[in-house]
């Protein structure tokens, strides 16, 4: 793939996959619409790379955090996370699954989903629940009051991102407002229990390279620019929603959704997809 196909591409995911907008969809319609050929395994291990790194230099305190705490130890100064030292295995139970929704269906998600028309169903139905979430979620928790029910309705939520055009921080992010949590505290999480589940599909697709023979494309600009590209819009991204959150609704992004999944059905009835 030439070098600036990979940098709008890279901007494209760090874009879309922490907003609630998905980036499935985003990248499938770019490249269906420029002709561009993304589907590879070099690619796929750049993104997932790419996203990985935005996730942990971003939330790097909160994981060290976590982890000490959920091991018994003294560590960091967070207040919520301090409140709440069951977090690192409510994770752990949050992760299993979307898991087994990979394992169950990942050839379906990259085959006979990947469509048009299974996005665009998806984008304006997600949109309708997120629309739903904003409106009757109470927002009057935050981490330190997140227990089991919430990790495993969230975790559950997070399944469904194995279809494409649901977003995973769409539909994390909405479960955790029905469940009362606040929209920073919902997202939080959310971004959270993303991490080990990007990680899995990360090691995965290293595993595919590994079975194909092609680790080495690792070493190449491509690889290096485009990893660093999505990492970098990727964090920028996290931050600034995460602000906006603290002080604005989901309104403009259900209303993105709702349009941008007409514009792709449309479209697939147009180019006969």
């Amino acid at each position: 793939m030439p070098l600036y196909q990979v940098i709008v591409l890279a901007i494209v995911q760090g874009l879309t996959e922490f907003l609630p907008i998905s980036s499935t969809a985003h990248l499938h319609l770019t490249t269906w619409l420029l002709g561009w050929n993304a589907e590879s395994l070099t690619f796929d291990i750049t993104l997932h790379i790419g996203t990985l790194l935005a996730l942990i230099v971003y939330f790097i305190g909160d994981w060290v955090q976590i982890v000490g705490q959920g091991l018994g130890l003294e560590v960091g100064h967070d207040g919520q996370l301090k409140q709440n030292r069951s977090l690192l295995w409510l994770l752990v139970i949050g992760t299993i699954p979307v898991g087994l929704a990979g394992l169950a269906f990942n050839k379906q998600a990259d085959t006979t989903w990947r469509t048009p028309w299974v996005m665009g169903v998806m984008l304006i139905a997600v949109g309708v629940l997120m629309w739903a979430a904003e409106k009757s979620g109470l927002r009057q928790r935050d981490l330190s009051t997140l227990y089991l029910p919430d990790a495993l309705a969230i975790g559950l939520a997070q399944a469904l991102a194995v279809v494409p055009g649901t977003s995973r921080s769409g539909i994390t992010i909405s479960a955790g407002l029905f469940r009362n949590l606040d929209r920073e505290a919902a997202a939080r999480f959310s971004f959270l229990l993303a991490t080990p589940a990007i990680a899995a599909a990360a090691a995965k697709a290293l595993w595919d390279m590994h079975k194909a023979h092609e680790l080495h494309s690792m070493l190449s600009a491509q690889f290096m620019v485009g990893v660093l590209v999505s990492a970098v819009t990727g964090w920028i991204v996290i931050a600034w929603f995460l602000h906006y959150l603290r002080r604005s609704s989901f309104k403009p992004f259900v209303i993105y959704r709702i349009a941008f999944g007409v514009l792709v059905l449309v479209l697939a009835a147009v180019k006969g997809a």
